[in-house]
């Protein structure tokens, strides 16, 4: 909360090193690089009835809101966008929580402004949710823009510094796993793993041109599966590969590729018409 105690105006820079930007729109949030532009701007707002709760408010004049829609049908990830409601509720509602030197901004339901990346339509998107992985896409930097010289006179309030989940506390925190400092690691000798490059089928099968890669230590087809479960966040996913012959899509069933061959990939969701065919 101390970020913000005598901010009047903010800007938000994510894991990625962009900003939170409020869309020309007025209703959607994204995130870029440059920072100087006025949509990077938010004024902070605090709740009389709460001491460790703000709220943000863009150069349209409309809150960043958490809605209860999903980013994308299948993932976990909700929308978060700008809204000017009649009456201010929950929704708009933010608690700062300290770690280190940056922020996480919660929910009043417990969820959390995450930055995203990887490859479209989650590249530059933000959502709110409880990350099951890339834990560091929650943080935030807080540069201050604009000074309060007259900031509101708060009760004292001791934050809450436990890293520890506690899915019941009403301020838990998420720790970085050590294991995904770093989300992929491209000096490691060929015996460490191999290079996976994959692309995404929307819902009717139509590959997307953005391409993802990490690199893989796994053995079979249930752990790939399972990784890019957790690098794409979609549940049910089928992994596929293509048929230089006719260009079909077909699943993988059987052994990988022997000798850590670098692989390429098509991940179809569970809700994408082409499963029907597999």
């Amino acid at each position: 909360m101390e970020f913000f105690q005598r901010a009047k105006s903010v800007r938000l820079r994510g894991h990625h090193h962009k900003y939170l930007l409020a869309d020309d729109d007025a209703e959607h949030v994204s995130q870029d690089r440059q920072g100087t532009v006025k949509n990077a701007r938010w004024t902070v707002e605090f709740d009389n009835d709460y001491d460790n709760v703000i709220r943000l408010k863009s150069c349209f004049g409309r809150y960043l809101t958490a809605s209860e829609d999903h980013h994308l049908l299948g993932a976990t990830g909700q929308k978060v966008i700008q809204t000017l409601p009649r009456k201010i509720d929950s929704s708009v509602d933010w608690e700062p929580v300290l770690e280190g030197s940056k922020v996480r901004l919660k929910t009043r339901y417990g969820n959390y402004l995450r930055a995203n990346g990887g490859v479209p339509p989650w590249r530059n998107s933000v959502t709110h949710d409880i990350p099951h992985r890339h834990h560091n896409w929650i943080l935030w930097d807080v540069e201050v823009v604009e000074i309060n010289l007259d900031p509101p006179q708060r009760k004292s309030m001791d934050l809450d510094l436990d890293l520890d989940l506690d899915v019941s506390s009403s301020s838990f925190q998420l720790t970085s796993d050590p294991t995904h400092l770093s989300d992929q690691t491209f000096g490691s000798s060929k015996n460490d793993g191999r290079m996976i490059f994959y692309k995404l089928a929307d819902d009717n099968g139509v590959v997307i041109d953005a391409e993802g890669s990490f690199l893989f230590k796994g053995m079979s087809v249930q752990d790939l599966t399972q990784n890019l479960e957790e690098e794409t966040e979609l549940e049910g996913i089928t992994v596929c590969s293509r048929n230089p012959l006719n260009g079909k899509l077909y699943p993988l069933r059987l052994a990988l590729p022997p000798n850590n061959t670098t692989m390429h990939v098509i991940v179809v969701p569970a809700t994408s018409k082409v499963t029907k065919d597999f």
